[in-house]
């Protein structure tokens, strides 16, 4: 089964920032899909919303067995 959402620890790996960063990234992500109206979870995002934020696309990112990588 595909994660449905990314941590920071994930965004830390894709990104190469610094774990703070990436949580801050995380922050700012949700703090846009609130703004639209969705419920969030702190320290997680959906993949999907990150994919089209990152890369403009609905691109697929696999978590699995923590080496991301893109399906």
């Amino acid at each position: 089964m595909k994660a449905q959402f990314i941590t920071a620890e994930d965004v830390q790996k894709i990104l190469g920032v610094s774990r703070s960063k990436a949580y801050q990234i995380i922050r700012g992500l949700n703090r846009e899909l609130k703004s639209e109206g969705y419920i969030t979870i702190a320290g997680k995002c959906p993949v999907r919303f990150f994919n089209e934020r990152f890369y403009g696309m609905q691109a697929e990112c696999s978590l699995d067995a923590g080496n991301p990588q893109e399906a």
